[in-house]
């Protein structure tokens, strides 16, 4: 086929609905009506002798052939739109720009702290907006509306930009006057009373359910692992409110080391390793492919390198 005859209009069509996969979705996002992104629909069957998409019980779904023409279609138009960009370079002493971060809420507390330090001497009007993970869909940073994410990812859409920023393990932060810190061992952390903190999934959370070993996370699957279950008291999605509780009372908070080191010149907590294995986690940034080649992201990203390596 001569692509000369095809409208590469409907390139753009069958990217956006095959990321929305709804006709309604689709063309609001294009700014046309619905019986013009339903005709392009049409026209796409026609070009590509296939439905492309199947109306079902679960909505429209992609066949096998969209599924197959749907990273190729991506990455030409993305190549497209960085093709005509007019390439301007990041100016960070004059940049007025605001950067939109979801960050958990233990890199907010631990990484993003070091990037403003470095930030405000070579940006000082730059912003940040720090978003949480409840705040945040995959969605909304694929399209660019978040510059990125930094957590820690079981898994990410395929288009997605990936950097490991830096590896950790835990620590426990304990009140001093806590006595379990004259014999802290596995029996002796067993026995006391625990404060549960995570909140590293995007999207809205749910409550709990303290049977749920698999869904408690790294610590307690650890102690699953040798046949033992802590007794845990509160469940906060806040770290900072997992430290404070331990000051205030005789409870364990289980956290990662980096975070728990900042605690280490509180005269009212003590930072003692956890009697018990427990397997280190990756924080890492990931990012939408419309921003890879943003001079502005790339300074920001560098940035944040920067300080995870010093």
């Amino acid at each position: 086929m001569n692509i000369a005859r095809v409208d590469l209009n409907l390139m753009v069509y069958l990217d956006v609905l095959l990321r929305e996969r709804n006709v309604t979705r689709a063309a609001e996002q294009l700014g046309i009506t619905q019986p013009a992104m339903s005709n392009g629909l049409r026209r796409l069957r026609d070009l590509f002798n296939d439905p492309l998409l199947i109306r079902t019980s679960g909505g429209m779904t992609p066949t096998a052939r969209a599924l197959e023409l749907q990273p190729l279609i991506r990455e030409a138009l993305l190549a497209m739109e960085k093709t005509i960009q007019p390439k301007e370079e990041f100016a960070p002493q004059t940049s007025q720009r605001v950067f939109r971060i979801m960050a958990s809420d233990y890199a907010e507390s631990t990484l993003i702290p070091l990037v403003l330090q470095q930030m405000r001497s070579t940006a000082p009007n730059v912003t940040l907006d720090v978003l949480t993970p409840s705040d945040v869909t995959f969605h909304d940073v694929e399209q660019g509306w978040v510059d990125m994410a930094i957590n820690r990812f079981d898994s990410l859409p395929q288009s997605f930009h990936q950097l490991r920023i830096w590896q950790d393990d835990f620590s426990c932060v304990v009140r001093k006057e806590n006595p379990i810190l004259n014999r802290f061992t596995l029996d002796s952390y067993l026995e006391a009373r625990h404060i549960w903190a995570s909140k590293t999934g995007m999207g809205v959370g749910v409550g709990v359910n303290p049977e749920d070993v698999q869904r408690l996370g790294w610590v307690d699957e650890a102690l699953a692992a040798v046949g033992k279950k802590r007794r845990i008291s509160v469940f906060t999605r806040h770290y900072q409110v997992a430290i404070l509780l331990s000051a205030q009372n005789d409870l364990i908070a289980t956290l990662p080391s980096r975070l728990a080191d900042t605690q280490r010149f509180n005269s009212e907590l003590a930072v003692v390793r956890p009697p018990f294995e427990i397997p280190s986690f990756d924080l890492s940034i990931a990012w939408s492919p419309l921003l890879h080649h943003d001079s502005a992201h790339q300074w920001l990203r560098n940035i944040i390198k920067s300080v995870a390596k010093d």
